[in-house]
Parts: structure tokens; C-alpha cells; sequence
């Protein structure tokens, strides 16, 4: 599917941009490709040509009206280096995987140049038999990790050979009209216009909506009442702030993460939901809840439920194309303490349904438009009320179903590590060519023992899987 890119953030981008007030709010992403062999210089340089060409946010920095009346908008970075964002460095030691992630937390951790486009690319040589990787960092106000798959598929390749049909450049990158920045005059203009269409566009959706409220409330006016308090309290229960985490040991905070990985076969996880009538999603965080569980046990520490955030994708219609964040997060208790994999499946797929169904979701845009239009102090503090307890972040992002090459070498394994923003752990699973590759984020002032929490995860997986 081809991506549709606009001038300006969405209201949910620019909250996520702008909530960044608060460093511990930050939503880096960082995705590791584990590559068989070292990639051809000129095919990976080829490949990175053509992503800059068809991805305009490769290219673009972010801009701020003067009197902050509209989102930011995108703008080319008249200064665009290329050798800037993309860079070559060696693994320590043996170049083993742990040795991989070791060298891609520091990456996560540190902040973008916010005066530049908000990437960058690492190609990492020196890995055990002469494998080699690619780490990806980008800023979360680019792409939520759907939109990121379609984005950077012209990163890689079909096939290990290189394919003449596929143009390398096309376009370039000095020859664009939008390079020349925006006065602060203009700027301001832009923005206030803006912003009057915006405010006339939300004026029509109210007004068809009070139309169709007018309409329900004559054929049914108790249903429409009740309907009415339903979507009430599902908004009250969505911006709720919470005071601390469910989790008797997973409490601290910090600027830090810490990474591990996972893998399985996609077959052998889908097999348990199906079991249960469930869904891959269910065994998925089934496992982790499991994990948890046993996590919390090693300490002493049992809990019954722990407080999760997970993306529902709000990709559809006209808007399936667009470029930028569509999910809503939605904040629920999920089941620890049940020890039965297939009964924790059971009630965790009754808790994301219910979830799901929430009226307060399809508004995720309209109340991050209500919260942005605060400063920008006052905005961070509202969402970190509310991110700032969350235990565990959960995200499932389906990765191509295919082999694919960069540079020439395959692509063995992807993980993609999804932000921390407040929580102690976020579990991100990307399907790749019929497997499941898991990657944890950890806070180590949360969680400092990851090896006992990597045990304690393997363990949980293995779980599930024993479900038939």
C-alpha cells in the first residue's frame, strides 16, 4: 500500500512530540535486523537513496509555528547530511548478540537532534561469523510500528540478488521545491490557517453528530441516554491518572533501558490460541503475563493483576494510508496471578475485548487535540499521570511474511524495542517470515535482574506453547 504523507503532524503525532517536555516520556524506537553476512556497500547505499527518495520524513526536520496555533509541520532540512544519520561501527567482544544489544542501548537512550530529521542508521559489522546488523532509531512522532513496516520497505529486497528492475535514486535530494525554509511571518500564517480549517472541519463532524444524536434520541431516546453516560465514563476512564504502579517490585524509574529477544515459531504460538479460540495476540501476552508471574513469584512479591498499555491499530478507511501514528492506547488490568496458561489466554482475551470495544477509543485524535492545545508543561503532566504507573506495555506488529535481503544479506531476525514512556517494560512481538521475534524493554531501575526476568519470560513462552 502506497503511504499518503502530510504537511503537518496529526494532533496525535504533536502530543507525542510535545510531551517530550518530560525526557521520561520520550518514544524512541529502535529496530535490530540481524543479518546472515555483511551487506554490499553500494546495494545498502542504493537502498538507503531510494528510502530517502520515496519516505519524505527521511528527509524532513520539525518546525514550530511561532505562536504554536497549529501541530509542527514537516519541513526538508535544508541541511540534510546524510553522514549524519547514517553510520558504520564495530561489536565488542565476541559479537554475539548480547554484545549487539549492548551496543544498541545507548542508541535508544539518547535523545534526537531535534533540529534535524529524527533517524538514524547504524550498519554493525564485526559480529560472530561474520554476520553482521542494522539499527534503526526513530522518533515515534514519525510512524507508529505499522506505519513503519510500509514505510521502510524499500529498505530491503525479494532476493539475495540484486534486482535491475528496481531503480536505485529517484528523485533528488537537492532538487525540492519545500527546501526552502518558511519565514516566521508565513509560518504564522500557515499555522492560523490551519488551525481555522481544522476547527471548521471538527465544527461539521459535531455538527453531523448532533444531527444523528437528534435523530437516535427521537427513535430511542433511553438507548441514546445510556449510550450517551457510556461514552462519559469510558472518557473518564481513558485520561484517568493513576498514582502508582500495580507492581510491588517493578516501581522505579529512569532514563535507561536495558534489551533481550525472544524467538519462536509463529505456527507453534498460534497453535495454543487456537486452542482456546483465541487469537495470536492472546497466547502472545498470555506469555508475558506468565512471565511476569513468575518474575513476581522470584521475589516474593505474587500479584494478581498488573496494569498494561497496548496500541489498538485504528488504520482504516480513507485514512488507512496515512503516515503517522493511528492507535489508541488503551489502558486495562491484565490477569497475573492465574497460573493455568490456557485459562490466563481465556481471560486475557475477554479483557482486550472488552478493551476494544471502549466508545472513548475512535476519539483517541480528538482528545489528543483537547490535551495538545494546553502548554506544553501542563499537556506532559496530564499524560504522565497516566503512563508514568503503567507495569508492562504489550505490542504486536505483523513484519513481512517473506524472506527479505538488504544490501544483499538476509534478513534473519527483526525485533523492534517500543518506547518505555513511564512504564517498567514494554514486550514488542514482530512477525517475520513464520516466526515470532520478541524484543523487552526494560527500565533497570524497574526491573534490575534481566537475566532473571529473561529466565522468567523463556519459561512463560514455554508455557503457552505446552497448551494443546
Amino acid at each position: 500500500m502506497a503511504v499518503r504523507f502530510e504537511d503537518r503532524m496529526s494532533e496525535a503525532d504533536a502530543l507525542m512530540w510535545n510531551i517530550e517536555t518530560d525526557p521520561m516520556l520520550r518514544s524512541t524506537i529502535v529496530s535490530v535486523m540481524l543479518l546472515d553476512q555483511e551487506p554490499e556497500p553500494k546495494r545498502l547505499d542504493e537502498a538507503i537513496e531510494r528510502s530517502l527518495a520515496r519516505i519524505p520524513r527521511l528527509r524532513q526536520r520539525v518546525v514550530l509555528d511561532p505562536i504554536g496555533a497549529a501541530p509542527p509541520r514537516w519541513e526538508i532540512d535544508p541541511h540534510f547530511e546524510l553522514d549524519y544519520h547514517v553510520r558504520r561501527i564495530r561489536a565488542a567482544g565476541a559479537g554475539g548478540e548480547r554484545e549487539l544489544l549492548d551496543l544498541a542501548e545507548p542508541i535508544g537512550m539518547q535523545a534526537f537532534d531535534k533540529d534535524r530529521p529524527l533517524w538514524e542508521l547504524y550498519r554493525v559489522d564485526g559480529l560472530h561469523a561474520g554476520a553482521s546488523a542494522i539499527v534503526m532509531k526513530l522518533h515515534h512522532a514519525i510512524s507508529d510500528g505499522v506505519g513503519l513496516v510500509r514505510m521502510t520497505s524499500s529498505l530491503v529486497e525479494r532476493s539475495r540478488e540484486p534486482d535491475p528492475r528496481r531503480e536505485s535514486r529517484t528523485t533528488s535530494l537537492l532538487d525540492e521545491a519545500a527546501s526552502v525554509p518558511v519565514g516566521p511571518f508565513q509560518e504564522t500564517l500557515d499555522a492560523l490557517r490551519h488551525r481555522a480549517g481544522a476547527n471548521l472541519d471538527r465544527g461539521s463532524r459535531a455538527a453531523r453528530a448532533v444531527g444523528r444524536g437528534a435523530r437516535s434520541l427521537v427513535r430511542d431516546p433511553l438507548g441514546s441516554v445510556r449510550s450517551a453516560a457510556r461514552t462519559a465514563t469510558s472518557l473518564g476512564r481513558s485520561l484517568r491518572p493513576i498514582s502508582e504502579p500495580l507492581s510491588p517490585v517493578m516501581r522505579g524509574r529512569s532514563l535507561s533501558v536495558g534489551y533481550d529477544t525472544f524467538s519462536v515459531s509463529l505456527d507453534e504460538l498460534k497453535q495454543p490460541a487456537k486452542s482456546v479460540g483465541g487469537t495470536l495476540n492472546d497466547a502472545f501476552v498470555a506469555a508475558v503475563t506468565g512471565g511476569l508471574r513468575l518474575y513476581h513469584e522470584h521475589h516474593g512479591r505474587p500479584v494478581d493483576e498488573l496494569r498494561m498499555t497496548m496500541p489498538v491499530n485504528l488504520r482504516q478507511g480513507d485514512d488507512a494510508d496515512r503516515a503517522g501514528n493511528q492507535f489508541a492506547p488503551a489502558r486495562f488490568a491484565v490477569p497475573i496471578g492465574i497460573a493455568d496458561p490456557a485459562e490466563r489466554m481465556r481471560r486475557i482475551q475477554a479483557a482486550v475485548r472488552s478493551e476494544r470495544s471502549e466508545p472513548a477509543l475512535p476519539m483517541a485524535e480528538e482528545i489528543a487535540g483537547l490535551i495538545g492545545r494546553l502548554p506544553r508543561a501542563i499537556s506532559a503532566g496530564i499524560f504522565g499521570s497516566m503512563l508514568k504507573a503503567i507495569d508492562i506495555v504489550t505490542s504486536n506488529v505483523p513484519g513481512p511474511p517473506f524472506t527479505v535481503y538488504a544490501g544483499g544479506a538476509r534478513v534473519e531476525r527483526m525485533f523492534g524495542f517500543g518506547p518505555l514512556s513511564g512504564a517498567a517494560l514494554n514486550v514488542t512481538l514482530f512477525s517475520y517470515d513464520g516466526r515470532v521475534h520478541i524484543a523487552a524493554n526494560r527500565d533497570p531501575a524497574a526491573i534490575p535482574d534481566g537475566e532473571v526476568l529473561g529466565e522468567c519470560l523463556r519459561r512463560g513462552i514455554a508455557e503457552v506453547l505446552a497448551v494443546r
